[in-house]
């Protein structure tokens, strides 16, 4: 089994490109399409307290039913957002991806970088095409 975890949504460029870097680095990971299984409320949480960030930072706002559900209201708790995200996945923002070395929502997606175990193996250019790994491995900074 894979020690890296992507909660995935495979209609979305920056998870496939997120994806994309992961095996790059010559890993497989457990893919989790989180919008057919959903983590439950402990995994949530979970995924939520490693990442440090707090509960609104993993909040969708685009394409979702954040403003019909009144969701920007800051008198909500975190309780009743996590209950949103329940209800809803498509609140969840991704990719999340978990490794040995931290969990991280990966926006863009070169911030999975920061946390694979393993060096690029090669190239990788982004569906836009923005290189982010040149030929040798090494990172390409904007």
């Amino acid at each position: 089994m894979s020690e890296i975890t992507i909660y995935h949504n495979p209609q979305c460029g920056t998870s496939r490109n997120t994806l994309g870097l992961i095996r790059n680095s010559g890993e497989e990971p457990t893919v989790i399409e989180y919008l057919n299984n959903p983590p439950d409320r402990d995994t949530l949480v979970g995924l939520i307290n490693a990442m440090g960030t707090g509960v609104r930072a993993l909040l969708r706002i685009k394409g979702t039913p954040y403003e019909e559900l009144g969701l920007a209201d800051l008198e909500l708790s975190d309780d009743q957002l996590i209950d949103a995200m329940m209800a809803h996945p498509i609140l969840i923002n991704r990719p999340v991806v978990v490794t040995p070395l931290g969990t991280r929502l990966c926006r863009p997606s070169e911030a999975v970088l920061d946390i694979l175990p393993k060096a690029q193996r090669g190239g990788f250019i982004k569906e836009d095409g923005q290189v982010v790994v040149d030929e040798q491995g090494r990172r390409v900074t904007p």
